[in-house]
């Protein structure tokens, strides 16, 4: 089962040091693991992917408590555990996305009066739900903790740059079976190619590219 003290075993493993055997332990290892966690490492961990398991998808309104100054006439609270955007549509069935909206702080800023947003979450039933971690993401995660204390702890450079060579090796692996579980989707058709097959007054086959 994959859970804070575990993470931090693998990482302390894969630089040679001896584990912890608990999170409160009085030791130098796991004070050094503790600042890189704190400083938001999880987050930046789920900021790296459009990953599945973390992903949830919401119908938001916008907020009549905000009125923007200019341009985009609505505003829309972006929610407390957002991490990624992954996608904005004006359907519930993501068919439809919305090119025309922007981001600022913590709004979203558009001229529909609701959207449906998916976005990567940091929500405990989400992204912090350890349980729901592929493996494959488990072990990118790990490596890359035990890269970011390997010089700290061993002062050893050449040991360092070893383990972010894993890391991103990893990363390519967790990111290519994580997007094998999604379902295959077919971009729609853009304004150039909806023009060109008026002028062709026929259609040419399926002009919809492939995207995981």
């Amino acid at each position: 089962m994959t859970t804070q003290l575990s993470i931090y075993n693998a990482a302390l493993r894969h630089i040679g040091e001896r584990e912890l055997a608990s999170l409160t332990e009085n030791r130098e290892p796991r004070r050094v693991l503790d600042g890189v966690w704190d400083d938001d490492f999880v987050d930046t961990c789920l900021e790296q992917g459009y990953w599945n398991f973390a992903t949830r998808a919401i119908k938001i309104t916008y907020s009549p408590s905000v009125e923007p100054p200019f341009g985009y006439r609505y505003a829309f609270d972006v929610p407390n555990d957002h991490v990624r955007t992954a996608a904005v549509c004006s359907d519930e069935y993501f068919n439809s996305p919305v090119l025309a909206y922007t981001t600022e702080g913590e709004y979203w800023f558009c001229d529909l009066q609701e959207l449906y947003i998916k976005y990567v979450s940091n929500d405990n039933a989400f992204g912090m739900d350890y349980s729901l971690w592929p493996k494959t993401f488990t072990r990118w995660v790990e490596l890359h903790l035990a890269s970011l204390i390997c010089e700290r702890l061993t002062q050893n450079a050449s040991k360092q740059e070893q383990l972010m060579k894993r890391a991103k090796r990893a990363l390519i692996d967790a990111r290519s079976k994580d997007a094998m579980e999604e379902a295959t989707t077919f971009m729609p058709p853009g304004s150039w190619s909806r023009s060109r097959s008026s002028r062709v007054g026929r259609d040419r086959g399926n002009r919809s590219s492939l995207y995981n």
